[in-house]
């Protein structure tokens, strides 16, 4: 039986793939496709987004970035993720900064919205993959069951339902958003 070496791409490469229309993320050096997610998906990226934007714009707190933003998090081989949401404090991403090809700091949170392709074992290793890069909250937000999955280092996850409130931790002192108000219409 012969087995073929599978070619490891680069960051670089997959810009270049990027420009061609063609999405993903590498883990490792290998390429992995991201499809679209669909509109449930879509508009829970966009409240939370907006909420995030009220709360960090004014206050010039740092950098919040959508999903078409990747996150170099391993070189040689290269490691680049596309998480949902993420949010870049000024202190570990300068705001003045322009950035133009993907960040090489991990975000200070990192929020992943469950799409109906993921399984659960694959979200929970992913939000445990950000923790070790250094992401100090990573929320994932599951809308099968109207719940979110809070993650942050050395602490067991917790999850909050429908009638509880997500806060920003140390992360983003002061930030509130009740469950609900991501679900509803």
């Amino acid at each position: 039986m012969a087995i073929t070496a599978t070619k490891l791409l680069t960051a670089d490469d997959l810009l270049r793939l990027d420009s061609q229309g063609v999405r993903g993320e590498l883990i490792r050096g290998v390429f992995h496709e991201i499809m679209s997610s669909g509109v449930e998906h879509g508009k829970i990226a966009m409240k939370l987004g907006i909420l995030l934007g009220i709360f960090i714009m004014p206050r010039k707190l740092g950098t919040l970035v959508a999903s078409d933003v990747g996150v170099w998090l391993e070189r040689d081989p290269d490691t680049v993720r596309e998480p949902d949401i993420a949010y870049f404090s000024a202190a570990r991403l300068p705001t003045d900064v322009r950035i133009t090809g993907y960040a090489e700091v991990p975000p200070d949170l990192v929020v992943e919205i469950v799409s109906p392709s993921d399984t659960r074992r694959a979200v929970r290793d992913k939000a445990r993959m950000w923790l070790s890069y250094g992401v100090a909250l990573v929320w994932v937000v599951q809308p099968d069951t109207r719940t979110v999955d809070v993650y942050e280092p050395d602490q067991a996850a917790v999850m909050l339902t429908d009638n509880d409130t997500l806060d920003g931790a140390a992360v983003l002192p002061g930030f509130t958003c009740p469950i609900s108000d991501l679900f509803d219409t």
